[in-house]
C-alpha cells in the first residue's frame, strides 16, 4: 500500500518536515513517488521510520540511526533485543537517578513568600501551593529540590515576575520554532533546549544534562506535565522531550 507524505506525519506523529529532513540525509528515503515527483511511502518505509522513532526515543542521533538500520547483519529480531536492553538500561537509570523538577513544581513551593495579593498579580487563580505535599514527597532528600527551596525562600514578586516573563518568552519561541517545521534535532530547537536547562539552573538548581533528560522523560510520562506543554501548542511536549535529548546528547 503506498501512503502519501501527509498521511505517514499524521499516523507516526511527526511534522512533513521531519520526513523531508529524512529523505534530505538517506535516512527514510519514499519507496516511489508519483508522476509528478510526489513522495509515496509503502508499508517498509513505515516499519523503518517506526524503528527510527524507537531509536530517537533512546536519545540516538540521526547519524547513528542510519549506521544501525543499514547494518546487513541485523534484522527486525535484533533490533526488537536491542531496544529491550537499551530499555532496561534505561528504565534502571530512571529508577536510580536523583530526579530533580523545573519551573511548573517549582512555583508551587511553601516557602514563596508573597502576599496573597503579589501572589494573584504573579500566578493568577493558579494555587502555587497545590503540589507541594507531593513534590516534597518526592524529591524532598534531593540536592536539587534543597538548593531550589532555599532560593525559592529568598525570592520576592519581582523575582517572580522575571521568572515567569522569562518562561513566558521562551514558551512563545519554541512554539514558533515547532511551528516552523524545524526537526526537534535542529540547531534551533536545540538551543532553545539549552535555554530551558539554562533557565532551571539560573532561578532554581543546577540542572545537569542527566537531570534535564529526566525531566524530558517525565513531560511525558506525568499526565500533568504533558498538558500543561500540549496546552502551549499540540505536540510541544513530545518535540520539547525530543529536543532536550538531542541537545544532550550533543553537548554533555
Amino acid at each position: 500500500m503506498a501512503y502519501t507524505v501527509g498521511r505517514v506525519a499524521k499516523v507516526a506523529g511527526v511534522t512533513v518536515r521531519t520526513l523531508h529532513h529524512y529523505d534530505e540525509i538517506g535516512l527514510l528515503s519514499p519507496s516511489g513517488r508519483t508522476a509528478a515527483g510526489y513522495r509515496r511511502y509503502d508499508d517498509a518505509d513505515l516499519e523503518r521510520l517506526q524503528l527510527i522513532r524507537y531509536y530517537r526515543e533512546l536519545g540516538f542521533p540521526l547519524e547513528e540511526i542510519a549506521v544501525i538500520l543499514d547494518d546487513p547483519a541485523a534484522d527486525p529480531a535484533a533490533h526488537l533485543r536491542r531496544q529491550h536492553e537499551l530499555l532496561t538500561v534505561r528504565v534502571k537509570r530512571l529508577q536510580e537517578m536523583v530526579a530533580a523538577i523545573e519551573f511548573a513544581m517549582e512555583a508551587r513551593k511553601v516557602n514563596i513568600r508573597l502576599t496573597p495579593e503579589e501572589r494573584f498579580e504573579v500566578f493568577g487563580d493558579f494555587d502555587p501551593d497545590a503540589h507541594a505535599e507531593e513534590a516534597e514527597q518526592r524529591w524532598g532528600g534531593t540536592d536539587a529540590y534543597q538548593e531550589s527551596n532555599r532560593r525559592a525562600s529568598r525570592y520576592g514578586k519581582d523575582d517572580w515576575l522575571r521568572i515567569k516573563e522569562e518562561n513566558e518568552d521562551w514558551g512563545r519561541r519554541i512554539v514558533a520554532v515547532q511551528a516552523s517545521g524545524a526537526p526537534a534535532d535542529s540547531p534551533e530547537a536545540m538551543e532553545l533546549a539549552e535555554e530551558h536547562r539554562q533557565i532551571i539552573s539560573r532561578w532554581f538548581y543546577e540542572c545537569s544534562y542527566e537531570i534535564h533528560t529526566g525531566l524530558a522523560d517525565m513531560y511525558l510520562a506525568d499526565e500533568r506535565f504533558t498538558a500543561h506543554y500540549e496546552a502551549m501548542a499540540p505536540g510541544l511536549a513530545g518535540y520539547l522531550s525530543e529536543a532536550i535529548h538531542a541537545n544532550a546528547i550533543t553537548r554533555a
